[in-house]
């Protein structure tokens, strides 16, 4: 059986897992656990999937753990009252924004009355839409990140650096800050 190289499928499916790499580094960075100063960086793990931990399949339980981590990590950076509004507005970039990946149900009664061949354009140019919007999220928060990084002190980009490293991409979630992989400390 032979298989046809689809140069635009193939670059898609390169982006969307740089993207979704990106993703998963931006939102570990954003809240990662933190361990006392003093002595090797060590933090305790909540029990539980990683889904179940951050309230995956519930907005309120997700935001809960955002603020956690968020708060956290101020604590840890010892953000001074001079850095507030650095903080603010940091945090404010950091929150997940709304999902729209499943088509509403009125989407899905337009789609019900398409052709295979066209329902396949819909969801394509629906698929396009949604990578668009997600890049341009992704980019938001990797510059809300190095203008938030850009107001620490030195030895505060220390303490974020390894916290980033830590949880971002090569983080508690196995080597591309995926789930499933080997957990690492």
């Amino acid at each position: 059986m032979k298989f046809a190289l689809n140069r635009s499928a193939s670059l898609q499916g390169l982006v969307l897992a740089g993207l979704l790499a990106t993703l998963g580094a931006s939102a570990m960075a954003q809240g990662a656990p933190t361990a006392p100063l003093a002595g090797p960086a060590a933090s305790s793990r909540p029990a539980g999937p990683p889904g179940e931990r951050m309230g995956r399949h519930d907005p309120v339980k997700m935001h809960a753990w955002i603020a956690k981590r968020q708060a956290e990590l101020k604590a840890t950076l010892k953000i001074t009252p001079a850095q507030e509004g650095a903080w603010s507005t940091f945090t404010a970039a950091m929150q997940p924004p709304a999902h729209g990946a499943r088509p509403t149900p009125e989407q899905r009664a337009e789609l019900d009355k398409l052709t295979t061949p066209q329902r396949i354009d819909k969801m394509r140019a629906m698929r396009t839409q949604r990578m668009t919007e997600m890049a341009a999220n992704m980019d938001k928060r990797g510059e809300a990140t190095k203008t938030f990084y850009a107001a620490l002190t030195p030895d505060q980009q220390k303490v974020f650096d390894t916290e980033h490293k830590r949880h971002g991409g090569h983080g508690e979630h196995g080597e591309h800050g995926g789930r499933g992989g080997p957990q690492k400390s």
